[in-house]
């Protein structure tokens, strides 16, 4: 099992905190059976360059740039030749572009001289790369690799609070407690289900709790806790 830096084993959680976990997973499984990875790409490489641009970014956003991004340079060797000025003057439109810029060709470069051109498929030798954090190496290890990963962004960081899963401190707090809560073979899945149950029905405003698929009955006031 991979875990958290840090992370110590957890016991198994709660009767009532299990059957909360196995129903938000049957919700899930029904509204997004085959959750789409929201980023384009079509490998490893080109998936690891949208994950680093998508940093406060929208995946539509990262979407506008990387075909013309990917038409000058989609493998690392290509990335690395190009001038940081070029990559930069292609991605301008995202936010942060500049140090993006010197991270995408940063850590093309390495990927040539100590990996033979290939993205590695471990936490350490990612998390290594110039512009990439525990977060951008999780949803490489579980969407291009198939490893066990949950990474957690904000939409998902924000679920868990909602839903009564996690108290909210910070994102690690928030992944250590969503891997003790739900099965490893599911995390992947859940990772892309939950992005995409926040942007459809449990928005960060304007958000009707009573409406929601899950927040109706699971959020602190909600059916669930009314029968505690």
């Amino acid at each position: 099992m991979t875990r958290v830096p840090g992370d110590a084993a957890r016991p198994a959680p709660p009767s009532a905190l299990a059957a909360k976990a196995a129903r938000i997973m049957a919700v899930l499984d029904g509204l997004f059976p085959a959750a789409p990875i929201p980023l384009d790409h079509v490998d490893p490489f080109t998936l690891l360059v949208a994950v680093v641009l998508s940093a406060q970014t929208t995946d539509k956003k990262v979407n506008a740039v990387t075909p013309s991004l990917f038409a000058l340079a989609d493998t690392p060797e290509t990335m690395a030749a190009l001038p940081e000025a070029t990559i930069l003057a292609t991605i301008r439109e995202v936010g942060l572009a500049p140090q993006k810029a010197r991270a995408l060709k940063g850590l093309s470069a390495i990927l040539v001289a100590e990996h033979g051109g290939r993205v590695p498929d471990t936490f350490a030798a990612l998390e290594r790369l110039p512009g990439v954090g525990h977060k951008t190496a999780s949803v490489v290890m579980a969407q291009a690799f198939g490893r066990p990963a949950f990474p957690v962004d904000t939409h998902i960081h924000r679920l868990a609070a909602r839903w009564g899963l996690s108290d909210g401190r910070n994102v690690v707090q928030t992944e250590r407690d969503l891997k003790a809560i739900f099965p490893e073979a599911a995390w992947g899945r859940l990772h892309l289900q939950m992005i995409h149950f926040g942007r459809t029905y449990c928005p960060a405003r304007g958000h009707d709790p009573a409406r929601c698929p899950i927040c109706s009955w699971a959020a602190e006031g909600g059916e669930e806790s009314r029968r505690r």
